[in-house]
């Protein structure tokens, strides 16, 4: 007889273990990608490695101009001819006080005006979002011409009411004229930073709000316990755009020149090396300048970044 079996005893599964396929990345996805990634390496990396290497070269012309120019290796000489011009080095500071202007009064604008169309009591908000955001689409350029004219006293009918009443303004002074530029980014971008923080303020579940009303939360409270902390990440991306920004300060001190002898060539570090590719004939030089700016937001950008994710989650 066959003996019973133990009803203690499990009995023994053997699994079919399949071998492990390698999945295939799909055709389709391939040519989704494609076309951005030729893009990206075409406008994008190409054009930094290409002006990394620029900056590494010296171009002379050889004896009397007569022949092709020379082409040396001079590794970092033009990056220390950069950083011991005092021109540029100026210019570089003026740009980063620039910064210290423009960005905590684009944050703070274009978060105010985000909560102003996100609270309760705000008529039209439709209406004001677009027209908070039309100057984005206008060209810095044609906004730079247009707010020019209101910095003349000649054609400033602001300027005009203000000299009528003994009040002497000169946007465009030395002393004045940051604060002048600052105005025509401020004015130009404040809406496109607000629809941003409008987008993540509308992403906020309304539960949040009806537990907050029903706790008695007044509506300073609700903006600093639920908005302020939920938009955090949005407003950090628009304090990183900002930033990026400012360090490319270069149409409206390029317009902006000729109307004023407060703006010199080498105003911002941008226009320094605009002077010397196509006035001065340098470009390596210049290629050494663009490279230092680039240098110069990649730290301040990663800078920002390390210093508000240390703090982690933490309310405002």
């Amino acid at each position: 007889m066959r003996p019973s079996p133990d009803p203690t005893e499990r009995p023994s599964v053997t699994l079919a273990v399949k071998p492990r396929t390698r999945r295939r990345t799909p055709a389709a996805l391939w040519v989704l990608v494609l076309p951005f990634v030729v893009m990206f390496v075409l406008f994008f990396v190409a054009p930094i490695v290409y002006a990394i290497v620029q900056s590494l070269f010296s171009t002379r012309s050889s004896g009397l101009g007569f022949g092709p120019p020379e082409t040396t290796f001079v590794f970092f000489d033009n990056y220390a001819r950069a950083l011991t011009d005092p021109d540029f080095v100026t210019s570089l500071g003026r740009l980063v006080l620039f910064s210290v202007i423009l960005v905590p009064l684009m944050v703070v604008t274009a978060l105010g005006l985000a909560l102003l169309l996100d609270s309760g009591k705000a008529r039209w908000p439709k209406f004001f979002r677009v027209l908070y955001f039309a100057p984005y689409g206008v060209p810095g350029v044609v906004a730079t011409l247009l707010w020019g004219f209101l910095y003349i006293p000649a054609t400033s009918p602001i300027l005009q009411v203000l000299s009528a009443v003994g009040i002497q303004f000169d946007p465009l002074s030395s002393g004045n004229v940051l604060f002048a530029i600052a105005n025509i980014a401020l004015w130009g971008f404040a809406g496109y930073n607000m629809v941003i923080l409008v987008a993540a303020l509308n992403a906020i579940p309304s539960e949040l709000y009806e537990a907050a009303r029903m706790d008695g939360a007044s509506a300073w409270s609700t903006v600093w316990h639920i908005k302020l902390p939920l938009v955090r990440p949005s407003v950090i991306l628009v304090t990183v755009f900002t930033i990026i920004g400012t360090l490319q300060l270069f149409v409206e001190p390029l317009v902006l020149r000729p109307l004023t002898t407060a703006i010199s060539s080498t105003f911002t570090p941008n226009l320094a090396a605009y002077n010397q590719a196509f006035a001065q004939g340098n470009p390596n030089l210049a290629a050494a300048m663009a490279v230092i700016v680039a240098i110069l937001g990649f730290v301040f950008s990663f800078g920002f970044l390390r210093i508000v994710n240390r703090k982690g989650n933490r309310a405002w």
